[in-house]
């Protein structure tokens, strides 16, 4: 039987059955509860009215038991103790009146039943079919529901291992299809200056390319940027050869990468590398990624660097702003951030970030080692060999104890730290960092470096610390960064620069219940031998009240010496326009520094389209102090091959054009790609012939013109099950399932492929000798090598889908030899796409 999916108001296949009144007095009866007169669900196929005096005398045995349907093979999602596990095909067969699995033992171990505690299931093969799992396991069971697709197993707790909850078996991991693909981000912007000549243009390129084959990921990284100065440069920020090593639970990395944060700082280097990969447990923690806030006070460019090179670049609107989606070169470490505002004025800020305190689970462990060069972005700096390992390892009790060693021709270094979880207080890592550095004059100077890192999560009052560290470090002390980026000789440490002696750093979210919410972020850092700091605050409050959202942020940042200060204050407020605009929505801003400036922002923005993948913005601006006024105006869509951005503003003395493009390139076995941009790790749907299908909770990914699209971002390890939306199928296209479940490893490109079925949609209305064939009658197609079937209705006609322009079915009814018959027909070649109706006649 086939489960399939028709457009228009059309019914297909209506079934109304016409009862005798003997019938609808037993349904009565048996309703009432009697069980006599219900022993156990049947109906009498004689009950049906006979049709132009065909004999009703059909075998509706499968129908009356089972929930109403026949065994056979079914697509089912399948849960585990109400726990997703899987969707795919499974065989089900009539036992005891009902359908019951058909399920292999490894199909139970692979779940995570301890199936060696049961004799009678360790003693199977493999791949013995298992039908009720009652029958090893007690209170076992297996149930199906039909109406939802639906197989239900349930399995006492004590019978499944520890690892079950989350847990997803390694040999279920999936390395992917060989791929080259390249990740594409541009960015622009063409400024004119009144009184001056010419136009002053920007533009910034990213590059993350890479192939994929087997097991190995080989990644680039580059970047290219043109200034307002007319330089221009290319810069390969790391190139590196990947593969998990999953006996081991972690990656093993040959070429330009970096080291992990938990221990030592990180630092770029150019050799290879063996660490553990936290995505491999089932409940692991995923890494950290800073988030950048500031306040623009006009249509502004955002440039982050890191370590002197160009990372992320983008252009916001006056106001707040936070970037979430940057991608690091190292895993901790300073953010150089700077805004340059339309009129050209440029203010800059650094943002520290790294690791959360140092914990792991009873029984975890957790290794890196490193063997290479150090890299670094500065020609000035000295690029030594060195060797690093680190070891996390929980202990009983919610401790964990961790350290590490460093060494170098010229530098050497020791870390012992521990962790412990106070439960409801938070977590807490104290350790400390011995160093010894040589300089090129023979002058040794050493020291220590004492930290301390707190989090903490409270539920009940809605606070959030993620991060709260602090670091001091004795003058004679270099980290690995420092005593090779700074100096060369003892004798130029004051002249060249400064080494750490201090540094705090915070991030609380706090939950104010139905009153908003707020934040503070805050970092602080001062130097030996510098007088004061190097500090960047930002703190915000947000607040929806009867569909109006507000908000009020404070930014201050300052570095050492005698700069100034710069501090920046914005209020914003969003109203919603949906009942007049759907999606859209009218907003406020208010800008103010602390020399005075003060800019007024109203706008309009929104979405459009069907998946909301249009989003736009105009914006006007006015200010004090003779600023003049300005406006800005933004489009932006997210296709299936790409994302593209378009802005214009304009200032008092100024205007821009700024533009940027986004995507990637997918070559795979079965052809080229485009598609979004991607994270690393994707999957490739592959739906032949289905084109412009929407792939779910994917804004604006539609299969092209091939039936082809790229999902841009999977959980690595994990079930991910992608969705196509079969309202969106074409009318001469069907689809067996429209769910799969993929569970890829780091870096993979996977496939999901889908099975479609290309031809006609046809109501068959089926003759025999005359007469419509009976109701119930069984109707099959083969076609290229798959079935196509069907079940004949009260009148006589069957739909099928799929169907080529001619063909014959075979209709059977019985077991008989005059119980079936042959039925040519051929489908109208006019109207593609439509639903046709056809006359045959069954010989």
């Amino acid at each position: 039987m086939q489960m399939s999916r028709t457009k228009g108001s059309r019914n297909v296949l209506p079934i109304v059955l016409q009862v005798r009144p003997i019938a609808i007095i037993i349904s009565i009866i048996c309703l009432a509860g009697s069980k006599a007169a219900c022993a156990e669900e049947w109906f009498n196929p004689h009950s049906l009215q006979q049709i132009d005096g065909v004999s009703a005398n059909i075998n509706l045995q499968d129908f009356a038991q089972a929930g109403g349907q026949a065994p056979g093979v079914w697509r089912v999602d399948i849960y585990l103790n109400d726990n997703f596990v899987d969707s795919r095909d499974v065989s089900f067969v009539l036992e005891e009146g009902r359908l019951r699995p058909q399920l292999k033992a490894a199909d139970l171990k692979a779940m995570g039943v301890k199936t060696e505690a049961f004799p009678s299931l360790a003693s199977l093969p493999s791949d013995e079919i298992i039908t009720d799992p009652g029958a090893y396991i007690p209170a076992a069971d297996a149930v199906l529901h039909f109406n939802t697709q639906r197989l239900d197993i349930s399995i006492p707790q004590a019978a499944l291992t520890s690892e079950a909850r989350g847990f997803v078996a390694p040999e279920t991991w999936d390395q992917g299809i060989p791929a080259l693909f390249a990740n594409y981000g541009f960015s622009g912007s063409q400024t004119h200056y009144d009184g001056r000549p010419g136009t002053w243009s920007s533009n910034f390129l990213s590059l993350r390319s890479g192939a994929n084959l087997g097991a190995w990921r080989l990644r680039n990284y580059s970047t290219w940027s043109d200034s307002v100065s007319g330089k221009s440069r290319w810069n390969s920020i790391s190139t590196y050869l990947q593969r998990d090593i999953q006996w081991l639970k972690g990656q093993l990395t040959a070429g330009e990468s970096s080291t992990p944060s938990e221990v030592f700082d990180s630092v770029q280097f150019r050799g290879v590398q063996l660490a553990s990969d936290d995505n491999m447990f089932p409940d692991s923690q995923k890494g950290f990624a800073p988030v950048i806030r500031g306040i623009a006070q006009s249509n502004a460019q955002v440039t982050v660097r890191q370590n002197g090179t160009i990372i992320y670049q983008t252009y916001v609107a006056p106001g707040a702003f936070a970037i979430s989606d940057l991608y690091p070169t190292s895993a901790s470490g300073n953010l150089e951030v700077t805004i340059r505002e339309a009129d050209g004025r440029e203010r800059r800020f650094t943002q520290a970030f790294s690791a959360a305190p140092v914990m792991l689970r009873e029984g975890r462990f957790k290794y890196a080692l490193t063997a290479g060069k150090y890299r670094s972005q500065n020609s000035n700096a000295t690029t030594p060999a060195f060797a690093q390992g680190t070891v996390i390892y929980g202990l009983p009790y919610n401790a964990t104890i961790y350290g590490g060693v460093l060494g170098a021709e010229k530098y050497k270094s020791g870390v012992l730290g521990a962790g412990y979880s106070f439960g409801q207080l938070g977590s807490v890592s104290v350790d400390v960092t011995q160093a010894q550095t040589k300089f090129t004059d023979r002058t040794t100077r050493q020291g220590q470096s004492y930290r301390i890192q707190y989090a903490k999560n409270i539920n009940s009052t809605g606070t959030s610390v993620t991060l709260a560290g602090y670091r001091y470090s004795t003058n004679g002390f270099y980290d690995f960064q420092e005593a090779n980026e700074l100096y060369t000789t003892s004798h130029s440490l004051w002249r060249t620069g400064h080494n750490k002696r201090s540094k705090t750093q915070l991030n609380l979210t706090q939950s104010l219940s139905g009153w908003g919410s707020t934040y503070i972020s805050g970092y602080q850092q001062n130097y030996w031998g510098m007088s004061g700091y190097e500090r960047n605050l930002s703190l915000g409050y947000n607040v929806s009240l009867a569909g109006i959202t507000y908000g009020l942020s404070y930014t201050y940042s300052r570095t050492p010496g005698n700069n100034p200060t710069d501090q920046q204050v914005a209020f914003s407020m969003q109203v919603p326009l949906s009942k007049w605009l759907p999606d859209s929505w009218a907003s406020y801003n208010l800008n103010t520094s602390k020399n005075g400036n003060t800019t007024h922002q109203a706008g309009l923005s929104g979405t459009a389209l069907p998946d909301n993948n249009l989003s736009y913005s105009v914006q006007q601006s006015w200010g004090n102090h003779d600023s003049g006024g300005s406006g800005s105006a933004t489009v932006d869509y997210k296709g299936t091959y790409g994302e593209t951005t378009a802005g214009y503003n304009y200032g008092k003395d100024s205007s821009q054009f700024n533009y940027g493009l986004q995507g990637a390139i997918v070559i795979h076995p079965y052809g080229v790609t485009l598609a979004q941009p991607l994270g690393d790790t994707v999957a490739l749907v592959r739906a032949p012939g289905a084109s412009g299908v929407k792939v779910q909770n994917n804004t604006g990914v539609y299969t092209d013109w091939r039936g082809y699209a790229v999902v841009p971002y999977l959980s690595t390890y994990r079930k991910n099950r992608i969705a196509l939306e079969s309202d969106t199928l074409g009318n001469d296209v069907d689809i067996d399932t429209k769910t799969q479940t993929v569970t890829p490893t780091q870096g993979a490109v996977v496939l999901a492929s889908f099975k479609t079925r290309i031809g006609g949609q046809a109501l068959i209305s089926l003759m025999h000798h005359g007469k419509i064939v009976p109701f119930g009658a069984g109707v099959t197609l083969e076609s290229q090598g798959e079935t196509i079937s069907g079940i004949v209705g009260s009148d006589g006609q069957v739909y099928m889908s799929g169907l080529p322009i001619s063909g014959k079915l075979r209709v059977q009814w019985g077991s008989g030899n005059n119980e079936k018959c042959i039925a040519s027909f051929r489908l109208p070649e006019q109207n593609p796409g439509t639903l046709k109706e056809v006359n045959a006649q069954c010989l």
